[in-house]
Order: C-alpha cells, then sequence, then structure tokens
C-alpha cells in the first residue's frame, strides 16, 4: 500500500469514529399553536349545547338578581377573544320563552376540544347594558355599571302608549266613476282601537277580506267627490310588542311565495350560505343569522324603484326601505323553511307628543319555538344599538293598519290583489290614481 492511500485511509477511519461517537443534537422543543377564533367558537358553542341538553333544552342562568330559562340566539363571533394561556372570552345572545334576549359575557379555560365554562356575567337585557368594559393603565379590563340605560332616545317607547290618529286622504280630480280602498285598523292583542270617526264622500262600506282577515273601507266615487277629503279618527292604546303565542297558527300559510316575495331558487342559496356560515341548527338561530345577513348587506335608502316590497331588487340593489329589508328577510327565511309575515302602519315619533308622522312603516314576524317572533329589521339597521332589542320586539309607539300581502278585498280593484295595505288604493274609471295621503296623532298620556 503507498504511503499515500495509508494516510487517506487512516483519515477516513477518524472520521467515520469522530461522526459515530459526537453527540446527538438535541431536538428543539415544538412551539405550541397558537389557539385559533374558530376553536374559541367551537369551545363555547360544545359548552351551550351540553348544558342545553342537561337542562331539558335551556341553558339556565343563576344569580342573585336573575334565574333564567334561555336558548341560543347567537355568538358574538365578532367579540370572540383569546385572554392569555388557555384563557378565553365569548358574548352570546341567549332569549327567554317571552322574547326577551340576554347578552352574556362567557369566560372559560382548557384547550381546544376541553374548554370549560368559569364564569358567566349578564351584560345586556334587549341590548340595554348593566354595565360596559374599561382597561386600567396596567392594560387589565374591568366593569363599570351602567345606570338607567335607555333607549327613549332611539324612537323606543317601551310598555304602553296612548295617542289619537288621524289618516287624511285628500282627492285629486275625479274624472268618471271611482272607487278608493282604505285599510281600517283593528284591536287585537297589542293594540286597542277605538274608531271615533269616519268623514268622506261617496257611499261608503267597510268590508273583510278574508286571507288575513283586514278590514277595508271601501268608498264609489263620482267627479263631484273631486279634491274632497277623506278623514279616519282613531284613539289607541297600544303595547310593546314581545313573543306571542297564536292559536291554531296556519304557518304553511307563511311560506309560500306571493308576487313580490318568492321562495327557492337564489333565496334557498343565499339562505343556506348564510345559515352554514353561522352554524345556525335551531329556527331561532337561523332566523338570527339572516336578520343579521340583512342587516349588514342592506343600506336603507330611498331611492330607486323602492318601496315596493319586492325581495328581488332587494337583493339586487341591496337597498331600499322597510318595505325592502322585511320582503328580502321573508323570502330567506321561507327559503329556510321558517314561517315569516308582513304586516304595515305607522311609527309614532318618540321625541315629542302631537304633529306629523312620517308616512307608513312596515315589520315582520318569524315562528320558531312554538311562537311568533316580531322584527324591524329596517329600525335595527338605521339603529345598530338596537338590533338585539328589535330582533323580539314592537315597541309600543306604533299602530298597525294590515297584515299580508297580496290582498283581496271584496269588491277587488281591477289591478288585481293589492301589495300591501298602507296607503288607500284609488282608481278612476278602472286605472290607478294618486291620492295625498297625510297622517297625525296627538299622544292622551304624554311620554317625555
Amino acid at each position: 500500500m503507498s504511503r499515500l492511500s495509508f494516510a487517506v485511509s487512516c483519515i477516513s477511519l477518524a472520521l467515520f469514529v469522530i461522526s459515530c461517537n459526537a453527540p446527538a443534537e438535541k431536538e428543539k422543543p415544538q412551539k405550541k399553536a397558537r389557539v385559533t377564533i374558530q376553536e374559541v367558537d367551537a369551545g363555547i358553542r360544545e359548552n351551550i349545547d351540553a348544558i342545553t341538553k342537561a337542562g331539558d333544552g335551556y341553558f339556565p342562568i343563576h344569580n342573585d338578581s336573575v334565574d333564567l330559562k334561555l336558548k341560543l340566539v347567537r355568538v358574538h363571533t365578532e367579540y370572540l377573544s383569546v385572554l392569555g394561556q388557555n384563557r378565553f372570552f365569548a358574548c352570546v345572545d341567549l332569549a327567554t320563552e317571552g322574547g326577551d334576549v340576554y347578552d352574556v359575557d362567557f369566560f372559560l379555560e382548557g384547550e381546544p376540544g376541553n374548554m370549560k365554562v368559569t364564569s358567566t356575567d349578564v351584560h345586556k337585557l334587549n341590548g340595554k347594558p348593566y354595565y360596559t368594559w374599561k382597561q386600567a393603565e396596567d392594560k387589565t379590563w374591568y366593569t363599570v355599571a351602567v345606570e338607567n340605560a335607555s333607549n327613549d332616545l332611539l324612537g323606543v317607547v317601551e310598555g304602553t302608549d296612548k295617542f289619537n290618529f288621524t289618516y287624511s286622504a285628500r282627492l285629486a280630480n275625479i274624472s268618471g266613476p271611482g272607487h278608493i280602498w282604505i285599510p281600517i285598523a283593528q284591536s287585537d292583542e297589542f293594540q286597542d282601537i277605538e274608531l271615533l270617526s269616519i268623514q268622506s264622500p261617496g257611499d261608503q262600506e267597510i268590508v273583510t277580506e278574508q286571507e288575513y282577515g283586514n278590514k277595508v273601507l271601501h268608498i264609489a266615487l263620482k267627479p263631484e267627490h273631486s279634491n274632497q277629503e277623506i278623514i279616519i279618527e282613531y284613539n289607541v292604546v297600544r303595547r310593546e310588542k314581545g313573543t306571542y303565542i297564536e292559536e291554531n297558527p296556519d304557518t304553511l300559510k307563511y311560506l309560500l311565495p306571493s308576487a313580490l316575495m318568492p321562495v327557492g331558487d337564489r333565496f334557498s342559496i343565499i339562505s343556506a350560505d348564510v345559515i352554514s356560515q353561522k352554524q345556525a341548527n335551531s329556527p331561532l338561530t337561523k332566523a338570527r343569522a339572516l336578520y343579521d345577513h340583512v342587516i349588514d348587506e342592506m343600506r336603507y335608502a330611498k331611492e330607486g324603484v323602492y318601496g315596493t316590497g319586492d325581495a328581488n331588487y332587494a337583493c339586487d340593489s341591496k337597498s331600499g326601505n322597510c318595505t325592502e329589508f322585511h320582503s328580502y328577510f321573508i323570502s330567506l327565511a321561507r327559503s329556510a323553511g321558517i314561517p315569516a309575515r308582513f304586516a304595515v302602519g305607522a311609527a309614532i315619533p318618540s321625541e315629542r307628543n302631537e304633529g306629523g308622522v312620517d308616512g307608513y312603516h312596515c315589520w315582520a314576524e318569524f315562528y320558531a319555538e312554538g311562537k311568533w317572533w316580531p322584527v324591524d329589521i329596517s329600525e335595527a339597521n338605521k339603529y345598530s344599538a338596537l338590533a338585539t332589542y328589535y330582533f323580539g320586539h314592537h315597541p309600543a309607539n306604533r299602530i298597525e293598519f294590515s297584515k299580508g300581502r297580496d290582498i283581496k278585498p271584496d269588491p277587488m280593484p281591477e289591478g288585481g290583489p293589492v301589495n300591501f295595505l298602507a296607503y288607500p288604493v284609488l282608481e278612476v274609471e278602472g286605472e290607478p290614481d294618486y291620492v295625498e295621503t297625510t297622517f297625525t296623532f296627538a299622544r292622551t298620556e304624554p311620554v317625555i
């Protein structure tokens, strides 16, 4: 063997020995994965589901001031937080059987797949806070009690409202035989209506429409009635509306389409997508998911072809007045198998005790948990602080004129069923005509 070959062999052997006896490199510790908001969401839902099953279908909250049995409405995914090592926060809406919605703060501890609720605090009732959160100098958070929170400044009268209401319709030129149809408000569980007087020209009759039970003033008109005024005066006692049970409700009727509120097709696709994204699995949570979707997607604007209650227009334009908001919601809800219905009347100003009323206002109801839940989505859109209140409540300061869509009074207008009945429907020689309409009110018991 040459000296060169021997040297190479020795060096190779030495390297082999060194490599075999070198200490193994220490394995670096794995960095623990950060808990995601999705995992916090799953954790709070698993806890609520488990506690609800153990509570015979209700989530119980007990403390010194409340003893509640609640149903899940929604998890506020925008407020889910990781507070620190294995500590988490969630804000959840839960509702009573009567429709009151409690905003509850949850604190949890543990790891993904094994989180446990350690404490709960009732934060709000129907959107009104019991406390607010403030941050200290050391960056920790603490609560501050809120005294006498009120909805008054946002247009809501709670409890009962009492007022006189005047519905005025001034006829223009009547060039030939005509007919006019005007809704007549009726008493029900939430409003006591006293019809004080009807002043009108022509031959009048009050007929009852069969599908929804609406009462309608029908007047036959002649040219000599031109420029005259029809005045209807009421005394009203209106009660704040929450969820309510209706005897033998015909819920199937409120799953069917109407002329401007289609069911199925793209409304089924949209509602299914929204419900899936919100992980809603009950009629109540599904309805809240659709309610939030309409608030988030639509803009209150009186522009374009608004005011017809066309759900397709609302879906395309993402704007409109109260009729578009509620028609879009009803089409989505019915497409998801949730009965929903439409009503119209007028909202009475809360900031003064007499004067004019800015036109009609409409709202909706949906059926879940064996009762009807009132909603007012356009008002919730305008006043986000009241979005929780308007899911399950209508305030006392309003009057209802009529229910339903595609209304068919007898006799019926030559133009066919009435889309919805708020303002008068006037036909002269079989053609639609304009009626100048005004509403005024005067409270019999002031609220301010």
